[in-house]
């Protein structure tokens, strides 16, 4: 009997009929495609791409010198120098990551008291050479300084589960 029934379904071609419909079905629904570099998709207020040291908006340094993040940072990809200033307040004078040996765990973000090193929005960040990679205080700031918006409603959007 299911010889019969096996005949039948391709003599019929009722596999191939099938395989039609469903392509008729998902043919008229919209597209789950995204052009890439010129459309983006929606990313997780958690995500953790590119690292950046924020600014307070008046300007100063969020980083407190404090070297929490240096200190829990698993693969050790921190370097942290600092110094005491004419006020008494210590700011950092070296604060260096190195991205190639960062496994973006985020523990330095959740380390920081001051929210001053955060994982920011951007995920392409590709570079020819290594020493691209070794990221220094300026290019943390001038990170920061370009992905501020993002980072602060990424910021505010997860204050709820923190």
């Amino acid at each position: 009997m299911t010889g019969l029934i096996r005949s039948a379904k391709s003599l019929l071609l009722l596999e191939f009929l099938a395989g039609m419909w469903l392509t008729l079905k998902y043919f008229f629904r919209p597209k789950a495609t995204l052009n890439y570099p010129y459309e983006k998709g929606p990313l997780s207020p958690r995500f953790r791409g590119e690292h950046a040291l924020r600014r307070y908006p008046n300007g100063e340094e969020r980083c407190i010198a404090c070297k929490l993040c240096e200190a829990i940072c698993p693969a050790q990809a921190i370097t942290i120098e600092a110094e005491p200033r004419e006020d008494g307040s210590r700011r950092t004078t070296r604060y260096d990551i190195d991205m190639t040996k960062c496994i973006y765990c985020g523990f330095c973000q959740e380390a920081c008291p001051v929210d001053a090193i955060v994982e920011g929005p951007n995920f392409e960040f590709a570079t020819e050479t290594r020493e691209e990679l070794m990221y220094n205080k300026e290019k943390l700031l001038e990170n920061g300084a370009r992905w501020e918006r993002e980072i602060a409603q990424n910021i505010a959007a997860d204050a709820p589960y923190r």
